[in-house]
């Protein structure tokens, strides 16, 4: 029977021959983790290779992603569908082993990595979701959830800031299955980071209110064991055990050496660390009794098993609950949901009301939210101007951990990577909310929820300079177009209560990616519209007025401009012009829709054109196209309020009215 040490080298051996042959990757952080992955893959993870997305499964996350085959060597040696050939193929075109790991490619891999610190972001969202859901539906000692979510971390995820964000959280809420692992390596691709890098991190987490396991020898399978022993034993606090480890270890001449972290070894150091190791096989040969040393199959499949049975005495004796797990972790909505949504629309049709359009988003929250356990969430410490509370919220931390409201606190990064992970781990839709100019600080994670295709839902409100005296510091201009411009990324800008309603309903049933919304602070009049203007709503874009006749021009709006562009062509009709108004509230939608109804929206042959938004006017050229005009914010905002700053940008009636009359 062959040792732990000896089944590490096997990870060796593949990751250095991996990158040898690609010539290009990172067989540092392999090389130098391999005992902890061999010790927890074997030991402790609760998986079954057979099935990836068993629900009850422990989750692993490697933060540190660039080690990524490290993670692709024990998937293939555990009995994923990862060939050998697939190994070989490392960092090829459409291969199951990218450079990175990346969610939805790779069976096993629980979340896309690669940019520093993010994954133990997710992680930290992942053992959130298991506290959670196991809170809310575990009964009479059957604990249908019962997993750990366990994170690799380097030198530089605990240097990237989000590791601080998120990590003091979850601290804060006490999330005992949380076991992140530390590969203290103390070099980084400038060289030794004792140079950049003097943190007492031992003392940081324990501040955190973490349980630390100190001085682990990375490279002692029966030390790394231990370590994970204490830090099951510990339930009211998650765990950061710190591994010392040899980046590179086992190659002569570039172990524990800068060399080693990001560039294949060389056919030479290659040879020689075979020799170092005692590895006399041919490069991706892997004797079977290394396969079977590593093969998960059987384990896994007593494991689920086990888990089946469970859950069958639970269906017997908690039938609904039994129901409700199923449709929540098989992300479909419940029975009565488009009844629901179209009642809540007719009522705001029916009610008409002129408020903010974030009000309006917390009349949606407190709609949908009565029929959407799922629905989990909260703010970045602006709960009263996000409007994110609504009457069903119930506060989640230690002491209800069942809770669907989540205080983040400031922290805009770690809550939108936090609800990547929440919306990974499945039985919840995620949603988090800061004023749309701080999506700034969020944008990587907000990309990777689009990369990952995930449905997490950004909600930005005071989305203009109609915030007002906050002035420029707090004005978004520009962020509405870049987010626009994020592949899988879908954005709304809605006008009033019922396009506020229309969207939330859309961005719960987008399971396709993100979805940001952003609102107003400032409150915006209801729009009067036909059954079929508000059927239309759906599709992203739609004629608002003057459908009936040729226009002499269009004006398209979004938001708090729709109200302005009504209102210009109400007068210039008054005038005898024609003008269309056109509400688009969504375009990355209304550019999905089929040609015929574009063309009817927005016929190609009429070409004078404007396009209203209190944001940055370039993306808007896509539709107006060089003959048209575009009204906008071409600069940053002013400190005033909100209707002078509109008046200083020249946003208005009047002007709009004098920009029309330019084109026709």
């Amino acid at each position: 029977m062959l040792s732990r040490q000896e089944l590490a080298n096997a990870i060796r051996a593949l990751s250095m021959d991996a990158v040898q042959k690609a010539n290009s990757g990172h067989p540092g952080a392999p090389m130098g983790m391999a005992e902890i992955a061999t010790v927890l893959w074997r030991d402790f993870l609760q998986h079954n290779p057979v099935n990836p997305g068993w629900v009850d499964r422990d989750r692993f996350v490697m933060s540190n992603g660039h080690g990524s085959m490290l993670l692709y060597s024990v998937l293939h040696l555990s009995g994923y569908d990862l060939s050998i050939d697939d190994i070989k193929n490392f960092r090829q075109f459409h291969s199951k082993t990218p450079g990175h790991p990346e969610y939805g490619y790779t069976p096993g891999i629980e979340t896309t990595t690669g940019p520093l610190g993010q994954g133990l972001a997710n992680a930290v969202g992942m053992a959130l979701a298991e506290r959670t859901l196991a809170a809310q539906f575990n009964r009479g000692g059957l604990d249908i959830v019962n997993h750990y979510t366990y994170v690799s971390v380097g030198d530089g995820c605990l240097m990237e800031g989000i590791s601080h964000e998120a990590c003091s959280l979850a601290g804060t809420l006490g999330l005992g299955k949380l076991i992140a692992i530390y590969d203290s390596n103390g070099i980084s691709i400038d060289g030794e980071v004792h140079g950049w890098f003097t943190d007492e991190t031992a003392m940081r987490f324990e501040s955190y209110h973490w349980q630390v396991i100190r001085d682990v020898d990375g490279h002692n399978p029966d030390a790394i064991a231990n370590a994970l022993k204490q830090a099951h034993a510990v339930s009211d606090k998650p765990s950061l055990i710190i591994c010392k480890t040899i980046i590179g270890k086992g190659s002569p001449n570039k172990q524990g050496k800068e060399a080693s972290h990001g560039a294949a070894l060389g056919t030479d150091e290659v040879a020689l660390t075979r020799k170092a190791l005692g590895w006399q096989h041919e490069a991706f040969v892997i004797p079977e009794e290394y396969y079977q040393g590593w093969d998960g199959r059987r384990r896994g499949a007593e494991l689920e098993s086990a888990w089946n049975n469970k859950f069958a005495t639970y269906q017997q004796q908690y039938p609904e609950l039994a129901a409700e797990f199923t449709r929540r972790t098989g992300a479909s909505l419940p029975a009565n949901w488009q009844q629901t949504v179209s009642g809540f629309i007719k009522k705001c049709v029916d009610k008409g009301e002129t408020i903010a359009s974030r009000k309006a988003s917390q009349n949606s929250l407190e709609a949908y939210g009565a029929i959407l356990p799922e629905l989990i969430g909260g703010s970045a410490d602006l709960a009263g101007s996000n409007l994110t509370i609504w009457s069903g919220s119930t506060g989640n931390s230690r002491e209800t951990p069942a809770g669907n409201y989540i205080y983040y606190g400031v922290r805009e990064f770690a809550m939108c990577a936090i609800n990547n992970g929440i919306a990974l781990h499945s039985g919840f839709i995620p949603y988090g909310a800061t004023f749309l100019i701080f999506s700034e600080y969020a944008r990587n994670a907000l990309r990777m929820a689009a990369l990952m295709k995930q449905r997490n839902l950004f909600v930005f409100t005071h989305d203009s300079i109609g915030l007002g005296e906050d002035g420029p510091t707090h004005q978004a201009v520009e962020q509405t177009a870049t987010l626009r411009m994020i592949p899988n990324m879908s954005v709304w800008r809605p006008c009033d209560t019922v396009e506020t309603a229309v969207a939330w309903a859309a961005a719960i049933e987008n399971q396709a990616g993100p979805t940001s919304l952003l609102f107003s602070r400032q409150n915006l009049r209801h729009i009067v519209r036909n059954p079929q203007q508000i059927t239309q709503m759906a599709r992203g874009g739609y004629i608002l007025s003057g459908e009936e006749e040729e226009p002499d021009a269009i004006v398209i709006a979004t938001g708090s401009e729709v109200s302005i562009a009504i209102d210009a062509a109400e007068s210039l009709g008054k005038e005898g012009y024609k003008v269309r108004v056109v509400s688009m509230p969504c375009t990355d939608l209304f550019d999905a829709q089929d040609k015929s109804y574009r063309d009817t929206v927005l016929p190609p042959h009429i070409r004078k054109r404007v396009a209203i938004e209190a944001g940055s006017p370039d993306y808007w050229l896509k539709y107006t196209g060089l003959d048209g005009r575009v009204l906008g914010v071409p600069t940053f905002g002013e400190s005033a309020p909100a209707n002078v700053v509109y008046e200083h940008f020249g946003i208005t009636i009047p002007n709009l009215i004098k920009l029309i009359k330019s084109i026709i």
